[in-house]
């Protein structure tokens, strides 16, 4: 019987996609009854990605050794066959960041981004890999805001991406022309391979409104920029007077993406909800609510949005609003406990049309929370007043707790210009302790969406934080051309997209998985003869990301080539 003995590798492929590798080795035997080689599995190695290469190399080495043979290592320090390795010849050119744009480009993978906007390329008769060009944006997003200008100057320089080695800057550009005119086909197409890929909830879509300035002295004059129309004049979120565009977010209830726009500065927020009904609604979604904080909520708007998108959730002024000081913050009855520390109870305010559905919901830990806040608090103003002897309200020092949003709703000035703490304020404040009101004109809602559904407010802030200030950092842009503009807003919705799919699936903030793929690295060694890539060994909690991403990591030596 003819006996082989060789490393077999076998692969699989997971349910996401994903595809483990393993090591096997094996023999070949002949079938008694047919004759023909049959694999027989000698020993399991395990998978590829959690092998140890040194081990591996023992073992050739060991083998070589009882059969009379040689064995070296390329990498090895002592290796002359190669003339490579950690000797006195060999250099280090370079370390470039891998942990991050790997991720990302596995996961823009992972999404379909890539074979969509191929597609698309395809299509329109392109000749040059613009959705590489899109890809390296948007992973810039993640990694190290920059301009487009820095990411092709600067930022592709400092990372592995050997796929975008040949893009120049006016391929950035041009990618983010071909994606505006196919923007609305590749969010559609992704949302929902996304929401398919990950079992996501569409039944509910939520929807606010952001501002986005811009450090310009004049708004878009058209007659002027015929290319310019956004930038207009308008109240920041921010609280400011300046040339700013509106962009609105639809999201899922796991702060997933499912569309955004990009419009006029000046835009009112009721006026943009029909807009966005009207552009959703050939979706199939389940059901487009407004969501909105209390800054909203008013008689004049509450009746535009039942107009326009028929049904909305708000959220109320609890201690300025006296309907709900009296009969909803009063009211009896049982709360229905939910997960995550959370309770509401229904209560119906009037009859027929002046009828009005409102949620009031309970947090018992934040309601802890916010008590040793408000403790620390009055206990930081009892030390200040006792530390003075004259406390007038006329002093600094009081002046400045007067003037303090932390401070001053504690306090109160006496007929005699005593400052004093208001122990009535400070009862008065307790009464809302970990309480918080929704109302709706739904009454097919059940109590626990409309009480998920200010936690899906809190989600969407979450995420205009991100895209505005914290991760992504969508401002400041440097476009003055409405479709740049609208396209790069769409850039950071992407990377947003990939950011909340990370985050759901490892359990942690991005900037914690950042952190963690950073430590990922890439090192080229250089000699007369050689090039060699290698990656460090992962640390333990980069190898936890990787394995919650279901994301394989590349071998040790990545690459290794012959200087010519």
């Amino acid at each position: 019987m003819c006996v082989s003995m060789y490393l077999r590798t076998t692969k699989r492929k997971n349910k996401d996609g994903s595809t483990v590798e393993y090591y096997q080795l094996a023999h070949n035997e002949r079938h008694p009854d047919t004759g023909k080689p049959v694999a027989k599995i000698i020993h399991n190695f395990g998978r590829a990605d959690q092998l140890d290469r040194q081990q591996l190399v023992r073992l050739c080495q060991s083998i070589a050794r009882v059969c009379g043979l040689v064995v070296t290592d390329p990498l090895e320090q002592s290796s002359t066959s190669t003339g490579i390795g950690f000797g006195d010849d060999l250099k280090i050119k370079q370390t470039l960041a891998l942990g991050c744009p790997m991720v990302i480009e596995a996961l823009w993978e992972k999404f379909g981004l890539r074979k969509t906007l191929q597609d698309i390329e395809k299509s329109a008769g392109a000749k040059i890999p613009y959705e590489r060009a899109l890809m390296a944006m948007v992973a810039n997003r993640l990694c190290e805001p920059e301009s487009k200008l820095g990411v092709w100057d600067r930022w592709l320089s400092k990372v592995y991406l050997p796929s975008c080695a040949g893009l120049k800057l006016r391929h950035m550009y041009e990618a983010m022309d071909l994606l505006h005119a196919h923007a609305e086909e590749v969010e559609k197409t992704v949302f929902f391979q996304t929401a398919d890929l990950f079992n996501l909830e569409v039944d509910l879509i939520f929807y606010d409104t952001t501002t986005a300035s811009f450090s310009v002295d004049y708004e878009d004059d058209p007659g002027r920029l015929p290319n310019a129309t956004v930038r207009k004049f308008g109240h920041s979120k921010e609280g400011f007077w300046a040339p700013q565009v509106v962009v609105a977010l639809a999201v899922t209830r796991e702060g997933i993406p499912v569309r955004s726009w990009v419009l006029p500065g000046n835009t009112a927020d009721i006026s943009t909800v029909q807009m966005v009904r009207s552009d959703l609604r050939g979706w199939n979604l389940g059901r487009a609510m407004f969501v909105a904080d209390s800054g909203m909520n008013s008689e004049d708007n509450r009746a535009e949005l039942a107009r326009a998108c028929g049904k909305y959730l708000l959220a109320c002024r609890m201690a300025n609003v006296a309907d709900i000081k009296r009969d909803v913050l009063s009211k009896r009855g049982r709360y229905t406990v939910f997960k995550d520390n959370l309770q509401a109870k229904e209560v119906i305010v009037g009859d027929g049309e002046r009828r009005k559905r409102y949620i009031l919901c309970y947090n018992p830990k934040e309601a802890e929370r916010q008590k040793k806040h408000r403790e620390m608090i009055v206990s930081l103003l009892e030390e200040e007043l006792q530390r003075h002897k004259d406390q007038s309200a006329t002093a600094q020092w009081a002046i400045e707790l007067l003037a303090s949003r932390r401070f001053k709703r504690y306090l109160r000035v006496l007929k005699s210009g005593q400052v004093r703490i208001d122990r009535m304020a400070v009862r008065e404040a307790a009464k809302y302790d970990g309480k918080w009101v929704i109302e709706t004109n739904d009454d097919t809602i059940s109590l626990e969406d409309a009480a998920c559904g200010y936690k899906g407010l809190m989600v969407i802030e979450r995420c205009f934080r991100s895209l505005k200030r914290t991760q992504i950092r969508m401002t400041p842009m440097y476009h003055w051309a409405t479709r740049r503009i609208e396209t790069h807003v769409k850039v950071c919705v992407l990377a947003l997209l990939i950011e909340r799919i990370a985050e759901l699936q490892c359990g942690k903030p991005w900037h914690h998985i950042r952190r963690a793929l950073e430590k990922l690295q890439i090192t080229e060694f250089f000699n007369l003869n050689h090039r060699v890539l290698m990656r460090n060994e992962l640390p333990a909690d980069t190898r936890n990301i990787l394995n919650l991403l279901k994301i394989t990591p590349p071998n040790q030596v990545v690459r290794l080539e012959e200087q010519s």
